[in-house]
């Protein structure tokens, strides 16, 4: 398994231009929570939390992002607790609701994505790596926190990469 600095300085390699990265803070969580969104039906078994193909996935991307690096995938756990939380208040809307809201943001976060490529002019990472779409939700968490001043040694080594 690739470690995390190697698994980000890959997907950063396609994300170097800033507006790309802008586009995908906002395209990634909607593409991320209009998929939750879609796995939050059925419910399939309710012990304190309902446990849906959403949870399910969620759990197992958490596991990897913590495998992967700890303090990263704690923040991640987090992401997923709100978005999950947030997904199922959405699944107990009508269908038609549930389907419009979920399916629509799914469009706008891939137009999102489209355009940042465009900018970046390089096609998205997971077409050279389907990896890349386990990896777009951690890397946007890892921008975010990089520019707050965390995980300063994992944001040199990721930098040092495109130094040259």
């Amino acid at each position: 398994m690739k470690t995390v600095q190697q698994q980000l300085i890959q997907y950063a390699g396609y994300h170097r231009d800033k507006r790309n990265v802008i586009t995908h803070l906002v395209g990634i969580p909607l593409i991320y929570f209009a998929v939750v969104s879609l796995l939050s039906r059925p419910e399939l078994a309710s012990i304190y939390v309902p446990i849906t193909p959403a949870l399910i996935l969620a759990s197992l991307l958490c596991l990897y992002y913590l495998k992967l690096h700890v303090g990263l995938g704690l923040i991640m756990v987090a992401f997923n607790a709100c978005t999950l939380f947030c997904a199922h208040q959405l699944s107990d809307m009508t269908t038609s609701d549930w389907l419009t809201i979920s399916i629509g943001a799914f469009v706008i976060g891939w137009v999102f994505q489209f355009v940042g490529h465009y900018f970046e002019g390089k096609k998205p990472a997971f077409v050279d790596d389907l990896i890349g779409l386990l990896i777009g939700p951690l890397f946007i968490v890892a921008e975010v926190c990089f520019a707050m001043g965390l995980f300063k040694s994992l944001h040199q080594d990721i930098e040092a990469a495109f130094s040259h």
